[in-house]
């Protein structure tokens, strides 16, 4: 834990004294912190996903986890992906579009099918479908597919987490509340709009 501390946090303390480079708060790294064979196995994790050794594409890679982000609600995964795809070439148009990309013009067949299976991995919890599976066959090998389906999972969960545990940009309050009536609200909304007398 401490090489990853000192490159993100220097001497300082980041609980007294927090922001990571990139902008972030850093609470992920120090609410992980207090469990540090969790935080080690985060690490390693990051590591095997950029490791020479994946036979997957980083930029498809970055595509489906950006979009991860995106699906799972996460702003943090979302934004810190945003720029992990920047730095392996997907296009700012691209990441534009990653909200709509069904709809867009600017992705490939094998990103369309990447785009497609993370939706089916996020959306409909791994209910993938055969049709996309095929699809995603036709661009992808075997160990590819399981890379990006691992790679996924994997940040499908830490949006979750982010998300429960209110970390980083994900450190919201919460934006489904009801909204107070004018002060004579004591009107019976479902009477008015069935036409009740």
């Amino acid at each position: 834990m401490a090489p990853v501390y000192d490159r993100l946090f220097g001497d300082r303390d980041p609980v007294a004294e927090p922001g990571t480079a990139t902008g972030t708060p850093g609470n992920w790294w120090t609410v992980f912190a207090q469990t540090p064979d969790l935080l080690d196995h985060m690490v390693a994790g990051f590591g095997l996903f950029s490791s020479p050794d994946r036979v997957l594409d980083p930029r498809l890679r970055e595509l489906a986890l950006t979009r991860t982000g995106f699906v799972a609600g996460s702003q943090f995964v979302f934004s810190q992906h945003c720029k992990a795809a920047r730095n392996v070439g997907v296009t700012d148009e691209q990441l534009v579009a990653i909200p709509a990309w069904a709809t867009a013009e600017v992705f490939s067949p094998a990103e369309r099918a990447v785009l497609a299976y993370t939706d089916e991995l996020v959306l409909a919890e791994g209910r993938v479908q055969d049709a996309t599976y095929d699809v995603l066959s036709s661009h992808l090998d075997e160990q590819a597919v399981i890379e990006l389906t691992y790679a996924v999972a994997t940040y499908r969960l830490h949006a979750t987490m982010c998300r429960a545990l209110r970390l980083e940009f994900d450190d919201v309050a919460e934006r489904i509340v009801e909204v107070a009536a004018p002060d004579d609200g004591g009107q019976d909304v479902m009477g008015t709009i069935s036409m009740r007398d």
